[in-house]
């Protein structure tokens, strides 16, 4: 049998992009870089300076929770895949090449994997991103199979690091390893390639589910429209409704959330302090939706979780699970939001943004503009050609802001 890493390995030095391949490669690298410059003060963003490009943007990617997620293997693909191709001076080819990896192993990975705790981005994205960087760097499929194998060892990171700086940090370590390895392996370094299949079993992969037909990404990605977990996508929008009609959040006496459990996965932080930790608070982006009505990087701060009217409606959250469940969607979320005089109700299966409800230009618009607010530089006027030069301009490797 030929090895996984091989199999991976002629794929993607096989990969011929088709048109709607190339669409969302060059959406992924506008929604990517955005989401980058948005981070550029960030305190971890200043944090990560010392770390090698493609590390480096990608702590700055990820730092916000702002960047676009595979469903079916509950990776942020572009994250790790955009700075990886752009840091080895590869483009669409390079970036699909490693998206379609890490969308393979990591939905071969599966829901077990993802929901006993493990980073699934980061445990994907390490020999993804090998696999990325070996075909920026024109490395033959022996070549690509042996990067995969040696990015084995930076294949960690864990759901523990949700709402701290490590979970944005992990992915640059990631992004490191890959590149890391391809290098090399370009250099001429060996590896048993049986590694994948045993580091796979290892962390309770299934072999036999990698599947390399379709196109490069299999299902597409999903938009985020909030810059917070995606498992919180659903529950803003669908809570945001009910606030879009005049609710007045001074009179909720009562809000219940009813969805699989699987759906809150990882939403770890039930009474966050923290901005960050905000980002995986089911109960606070509650409080947000009704709050905020669009949560955006304002309703992510410190400040903003400490509100009293914030604290007070967190408060108010009861959740009720329903056993089982296998992705961030699953099922239907039913929230009641109870007041002093009546009862609203909403159910949302997909939010906007989900590829089965793609975001609208105008959205995606609003989104790239607001990231880029105070800045000369025009997120339409991004290609695979300059979007290195526009992150090493705001995002240098000094800190120099």
């Amino acid at each position: 049998m030929t090895a996984l890493a091989l199999a991976l390995a002629e794929w993607a030095d096989s990969l011929q992009p088709a048109p709607g391949d190339l669409e969302l490669a060059d959406r992924s690298l506008r929604d990517t870089v955005a989401v980058a410059l948005a981070a550029r003060g960030h305190r971890v963003t200043r944090l990560a300076a010392g770390l090698p490009d493609g590390g480096r943007w990608a702590v700055a990617a990820h730092v916000l929770d702002f960047d676009d997620l595979h469903m079916e293997s509950t990776t942020h693909i572009s994250v790790l895949c955009v700075p990886t191709a752009l840091a080895t001076g590869g483009g669409a080819r390079a970036y699909l090449a490693g998206a379609g990896v890490m969308a393979r192993l990591g939905t071969a990975l599966g829901w077990p994997h993802y929901s006993a705790g493990w980073h699934a981005t980061c445990t994907a994205g390490a020999p993804a991103c090998a696999a990325g960087a070996a075909v920026a760097l024109g490395l033959d499929p022996g070549q690509i199979a042996t990067a995969i194998a040696l990015a084995i060892p930076g294949a960690g990171g864990v759901q523990r690091a949700f709402g701290t700086d490590a979970k944005s940090l992990q992915a640059g370590f990631a992004v490191d390893a890959g590149i890391r390895a391809a290098l090399l392996a370009a250099a001429g370094a060996q590896a048993d390639w049986s590694a994948l299949e045993a580091w796979l079993a290892l962390v309770g992969g299934d072999p036999g589910a990698l599947d390399l037909a379709g196109p490069a990404v299999p299902g597409g990605l999903a938009i985020k429209i909030h810059p917070c977990c995606y498992a919180l996508q659903r529950p803003i929008s669908a809570l945001a409704e009910l606030a879009a009609d005049g609710l007045d959040p001074g009179a909720v006496r009562r809000i219940v959330v009813r969805t699989p459990e699987a759906t809150v996965a990882p939403l770890i932080h039930h009474r966050p302090d923290t901005g960050l930790q905000g980002k995986f608070s089911l109960e606070y982006a509650c409080a947000a939706a009704l709050l905020d009505r669009h949560p955006g990087f304002a309703s992510f701060t410190d400040a903003a979780v400490r509100r009293p009217a914030a604290r007070r409606l967190t408060g108010l959250v009861e959740t009720e699970l329903t056993p089982g469940g296998t992705w961030l969607l699953d099922g239907e979320l039913a929230a009641e939001v109870h007041t002093g005089e009546e009862v609203l109700r909403v159910k949302q299966q997909f939010p906007p943004g989900a590829p089965r409800r793609p975001p609208t230009g105008a959205e995606l618009h609003a989104k790239l503009s607001h990231c880029v607010t105070g800045l000369d530089s025009d997120p339409a006027s991004w290609t695979w050609q300059n979007a290195a030069q526009v992150l090493a301009r705001f995002l240098p490797a000094d800190g120099r802001r």
